[in-house]
């Protein structure tokens, strides 16, 4: 099993809620919601996490629907912090949509005159007749 989120702990192999713990997680949502940045948000309720952590908090479904830890958050609370969280990176730019990559189609020429010297050497002869290989990359540019 993987890592076990903040608010829940293992008993006799069954995960059950951190009482102390998820009071701070509700708090967090409720913090977050009302306006606070995640950093305040998470210092009001008395967390001690880097800010991805609290991202990791603030977006963990397991929170709200899974089979083996008990539900913490209400389904609308969680759903409205994911939309808040959507709305303000949207707000200070942190989504773009990449541009469309235009495809490019190259394709190769090549094209290599007789040898005109010979060489008792293959290597030689193979480093020579490698040398005379010209080559030109077409580009299709619509």
């Amino acid at each position: 099993m993987s890592h076990t989120p903040y608010g829940y702990i293992i008993v006799n192999g069954k995960a059950v809620i951190d009482k102390k713990a998820a009071v701070q997680i509700r708090e967090l949502f409720q913090a977050y919601l009302s306006g606070l940045s995640l950093a305040y948000a998470a210092k009001k309720v008395g967390l001690k996490r880097y800010h991805a952590s609290i991202t990791g908090i603030l977006s963990n479904k397991r929170y709200i629907e899974d089979d083996y830890y008990p539900q913490i958050i209400d389904d609308g609370i969680f759903e409205k912090a994911q939309t808040e969280r959507l709305r303000r990176a949207q707000m200070l730019g942190r989504i773009r949509e990449p541009a469309a990559q235009k495809a490019v189609i190259q394709s190769l020429h090549f094209s290599a005159p007789s040898p005109k010297q010979l060489y008792d050497d293959p290597f030689k002869q193979a480093e020579y007749a490698y040398s005379l290989i010209e080559s030109e990359v077409i580009t299709d540019s619509e």
